[in-house]
């Protein structure tokens, strides 16, 4: 299974990398940007051993809660692909 897991800052939590690319936007021309979240992106490869879709996505959830993100500062999403 191939695993994409997003994460970005919570909703009103400073994220000064975003605050600066949102400023330098405009200076390179580009015109109408806001609200830039500046996150990271984490792809892996989870082998099924016979779980079910059900227990990869537990699984995958407890592992960005205990170490891919901080819950109490950072959002996450992720996606499983069984291809």
């Amino acid at each position: 299974m191939n695993v994409r897991v997003h994460v970005t800052p919570k909703k009103g939590i400073l994220d000064p990398q975003g605050a600066t690319v949102e400023r330098a936007l405009p200076n390179l021309g580009f015109e109408g940007v806001s609200e830039v979240r500046i996150g990271k992106f984490i792809e892996f490869r989870l082998d099924p051993q016979g779980k079910t879709a059900e227990q990869a996505k537990a699984e995958v959830d407890e592992m960005c809660r205990k170490l891919l993100a901080n819950p109490i500062i950072e959002d996450f999403t992720f996606a499983i692909d069984e291809g």
